[in-house]
């Protein structure tokens, strides 16, 4: 049972999003175009961000609707992904890898939310890690 939301897969899996997020704009090229460098990474670090604050509501409906937020977030740096490789800051691979990250991500989000409108806890101090 999860008592910090640290203990959480998706925060887990998010939080090395981002540092991999990080990897890359840091290349070069990258680094050179200050707002899409900003906006992926900030869209990345509000995933884990959401997770966390939602978490700390200690209820599952404020939760889930930071959970959205956090999947939007994702969305949003699945997007960002593509200008990167479309500007040639990323190749076709690291692109891939990134993508599927992500897109698997939004995926662990989904059914989380999912696990929390199912259930009958309420707070989480009762939820599976």
């Amino acid at each position: 049972m999860a008592k910090q939301f640290e203990e959480l897969d998706i925060w887990k899996q998010s939080r090395e999003f981002c540092v991999d997020i990080y990897k890359i704009t840091n290349y070069e090229l990258f680094s050179k175009d200050f707002k899409l460098r900003d906006q992926i990474r900030a869209s990345s670090g509000s995933i884990m961000d959401n997770i966390a604050e939602g978490f700390e509501r200690n209820g599952n409906k404020e939760f889930i609707q930071f959970l959205y937020v956090a999947k939007g977030s994702c969305g949003e740096t699945r997007s960002q992904l593509h200008r990167a490789l479309d500007n040639n800051y990323i190749n076709k691979d690291e692109y891939s890898v990134m993508y599927n990250k992500a897109f698997q991500l939004s995926k662990s989000i989904s059914g989380f939310i999912q696990y929390l409108k199912n259930s009958e806890i309420t707070g989480h101090k009762n939820l599976k890690s």
